[in-house]
């Protein structure tokens, strides 16, 4: 069964005045096809993976009202259209009971979120594009970044497009960006979080100069200057841990943090900086795997005296102060204060 709706060329007034009744006007996720000035080539733009995180719709409404044309053919596909309409609006990251999209990019595809993500691959290979760039918000507030799965020059230029700032992953989560290979290389974009206003500006640039360039794929001779952070740990809680968020310890949680820690983003904190409170031993509480598949719990955190910090200088990041994202997904993710790999 076809889940995708698909739209060709849409006109600057058929998207309605916002991004509410654009999406309304998609009757589910949808494929919208914008014809280029060069059609003989096409790049992607994947959006909305997370009903949550609006910055890419909201980019692409935008660039619709416009009334511009992309320099190439470029497929845009949006799909957790419902999860963003449930209200309150771009509120849900999924709808209830159903599996985070952006883990679902790999076999078995046998729910309905996993035959949603089938149907998005194959709608690209269909399209063959030369390029992919898969738009998300991060789950709290924070400056932009790129993901990719290994670094190359292609990688960099389209990450460049957004930020300087660039993470490179393969922790083989099944997100879209890990069909990524050089046919096609794939990114993930995190533009900030989704009640920046300066994320949803960033979103919109970095949309027009990657529908707007002649080229976005590396031709030999830039130096992109990004940062670039390698092989992060993500810390995440075993089963059955309770977490919230507090100014002081919540005796009915295992784990409170506080709750000013997004602030961290993107820092480096040291081993004396207070993150949280915690009930329990470090293994008892979280897991953690290195690139080796080796626990590295006790190198990300340690607690002493029912306080949580830092177990040595390190730079965090997707770091949120939602508990349902926490608890599903992660805490945080980790790399040496360099940038480098945790090292054991």
């Amino acid at each position: 069964m076809r889940r995708f709706n698909f739209i060709r060329d849409p006109g600057p007034g058929s998207g309605g005045s916002n991004v509410e009744s654009f999406l309304r006007g998609l009757d589910g996720p949808a494929c919208l096809f914008l014809s280029g000035q060069d059609s003989g080539r096409t790049r992607a733009l994947v959006t909305l993976l997370h009903g949550n995180e609006p910055s890419g719709a909201m980019a692409l409404h935008r660039w619709l009202q416009s009334g511009q044309h992309p320099a190439v053919n470029v497929v845009c596909i949006v799909a957790s259209v419902a999860a963003a309409l449930a209200a309150p609006l771009f509120s849900h990251r999924m709808l209830p009971r159903a599996r985070d999209l952006n883990r679902c990019f790999r076999p078995p595809f046998d729910d309905a979120q996993g035959a949603l993500a089938e149907e998005i691959l194959e709608i690209l290979r269909l399209h063959h594009p030369e390029a992919v760039v898969d738009l998300h918000n991060t789950s709290g507030s924070g400056p932009a970044f790129g993901v990719c799965t290994h670094m190359d020059r292609q990688h960099d230029a389209l990450v460049s497009l957004f930020t300087r700032r660039l993470i490179v992953s393969n922790l083989g989560l099944g997100a879209l960006m890990d069909i990524s290979e050089d046919a096609c290389p794939t990114v993930t974009v995190e533009v900030g979080g989704r009640l920046d206003e300066q994320a949803h500006e960033l979103a919109y640039e970095g949309l027009c100069r990657y529908f707007l360039a002649p080229q976005v794929l590396d031709q030999g001779a830039t130096e992109w200057g990004l940062e670039v952070l390698r092989d992060p740990i993500r810390l995440e809680l075993n089963d059955n841990v309770t977490l919230t968020y507090a100014d002081q310890p919540s005796p009915n949680y295992d784990i409170t943090l506080k709750t000013d820690i997004e602030h961290h983003n993107f820092g480096t904190v040291s081993p004396g900086t207070l993150l949280g409170w915690a009930r329990g031993t470090e293994r008892g509480l979280f897991s953690a795997l290195d690139a080796g598949g080796r626990c590295a719990v006790t190198r990300l955190v340690r607690i002493d005296n029912g306080e949580l910090y830092p177990a040595r200088p390190l730079k965090l990041f997707m770091i949120t102060n939602n508990a349902a994202i926490a608890e599903s997904d992660c805490l945080f993710y980790a790399v040496a204060d360099d940038g480098s790999a945790i090292c054991s």
